[in-house]
């Protein structure tokens, strides 16, 4: 099976098929205009410059353009980049679909979706269930195709509710061990605190803000969607506030972005649980780059550490 473009080292030779994640026009010191291309697989991606580019080029190689590439993986401060040696759009005759390309979840829609439904099942009180459920419902569609980021940790198709899933089973063990947590308010937390990332997001594709994410940002957007699901569902109950402080506190800190800290018990266990799997996340897809025995690349996310990869 052909290897996938995180799975080349330094000086190997490229040739495969990939789509452009994002494609940035910049000039360079000599004046002349250049993109930056997001190239990517169902492995993973890499950055690549092309030089020289006219305006053709520019509207030819922009985001979510499908291309067969050639070229050398290089050392780049550290980091992989592809030195291209040719590059031109994929036609019918290639017999490559975007959708081939395109990384998702180890698991498929209906299995995460299976599992989270079951996690709100066992949710004992009303108030907290029904708002879950009906959020949920409501932005089902997107939830479940949506990535979690458009870099760092979980940025693929159906990232998001990947994310979701890998908490809640994480929290299940931790209740386990900890009887005193709430556990329906701390499903309902997992499954709420990024939901927002459907309006934050312009898509499972080519990621990027929308204005509305810019402006607003998911946990803004997700505090007033429990707000507006209750007064639906007419609920007047102080857990729908509890609901919107986890949302609002689950980064942690003001510098992370947090308007406010965790102030209840399962907000300060539904910000470990998210910063755990997020971490492990950024660490697995760094590490699946190296052989044993080899470091990561710098993982910039993490205070720019790179990982060693034991040889046993």
């Amino acid at each position: 099976m052909k290897k996938g473009i995180v799975h080349y080292g330094f000086g190997e030779t490229v040739d495969t098929y990939m789509y452009i994640k994002t494609s940035t026009k910049a000039v360079a010191s000599n004046g002349k205009p250049f993109l930056t291309l997001i190239l990517a697989d169902k492995t993973g991606e890499i950055e690549a410059k092309l030089w020289d580019v006219s305006e053709n080029d520019e509207k030819t190689y922009a985001a979510e353009a499908t291309v067969k590439v050639q070229g050398e993986v290089q050392n780049f401060r550290g980091r992989s980049q592809l030195k291209i040696r040719q590059i031109r759009l994929t036609t019918d005759n290639d017999g490559v679909k975007k959708s081939d390309l395109i990384q998702t979840a180890p698991l498929s829609q209906e299995e995460m979706l299976e599992k989270i439904t079951q996690y709100i099942f066992e949710m004992r009180n009303p108030n907290i269930q029904r708002v879950t459920r009906h959020l949920l419902k409501k932005y089902q569609e997107d939830f479940l195709v949506f990535p979690a980021a458009t870099k760092n940790h979980h940025e693929f198709m159906s990232g998001l509710a990947y994310h979701v899933v890998s908490m809640l089973d994480l929290a299940k063990g931790i209740a386990a061990l900890y009887p005193s947590l709430d556990k329906d308010l701390l499903y309902a937390g997992i499954i709420l605190h990024d939901l927002g990332k459907v309006f934050e997001l312009s898509g499972p594709v080519s990621t990027v803000y929308t204005v509305e994410g810019n402006l607003l940002g998911h946990i803004t957007i997700m505090v007033n969607e429990i707000g507006k699901a209750a007064e639906e569902l007419e609920i007047k109950a102080e857990e729908i506030m509890i609901l919107q402080h986890l949302v609002l506190s689950h980064h942690g800190k003001a510098e992370w972005g947090s308007p406010k800290p965790p102030l209840v018990r399962e907000a300060e266990v539904l910000h470990y649980i998210d910063n755990l799997d997020a971490k492990i996340n950024m660490m697995d897809r760094a590490l699946e780059k190296v052989r044993p025995g080899e470091f990561t690349e710098r993982v910039f996310a993490l205070d720019n550490r790179s990982f060693y990869k034991p040889n046993f």
